[in-house]
């Protein structure tokens, strides 16, 4: 088989075996990336320091402005369900970038939630990447419309 048609088996078996509550995770998942991004917008503190602690500032400025965007639009990408697979895939790199390289500085102790909270989403992502977008989503909706026979 090729991989259309296996991305399209693995759809099919996602969609019969997901349940309700797998949905309402992954639209906590992507409001929390929403907001995520929202408050590293606001916190212009932070995204100066990553600047200035960087070899390459036009390098850290161009990734600041990927993260706010990625979380911004990818988030309400997997909140709504519309091509989940592809908003999760543009946010792993930024969740393993913060498991293995920013967050692990601060110590693996159990009061660095920021590193724990990192590990639970990255982790969701790579479930939501798998199973993708489930029932009750956008995509469920363009796939039900597109097999109508009216249109």
């Amino acid at each position: 088989m090729n991989l259309t048609q296996n991305m399209n088996h693995m759809e099919h078996w996602a969609d019969k075996h997901h349940p309700l509550w797998i949905d309402i995770v992954r639209i906590g998942l992507g409001l929390f990336l929403f907001v995520k991004g929202v408050l590293f917008i606001q916190d212009t503190s932070a995204l100066m320091a990553i600047m200035q602690n960087s070899e390459f500032p036009w390098v850290s400025a161009g990734l600041a402005h990927y993260v706010a965007l990625v979380h911004l639009a990818g988030g309400l990408m997997i909140a709504m369900g519309l091509k989940t697979r592809i908003a999760v895939l543009f946010q792993l790199p930024i969740l393993l970038g913060a498991v293995f390289f920013i967050n692990p500085d601060r110590g693996f102790y159990s009061q660095n939630t920021e590193l724990w909270s990192s590990i639970i989403v990255l982790l969701l992502l790579i479930f939501f990447l798998i199973f993708g977008s489930g029932r009750f989503s956008a995509d469920y909706k363009m796939r039900e419309y597109k097999n109508d026979p009216l249109f």
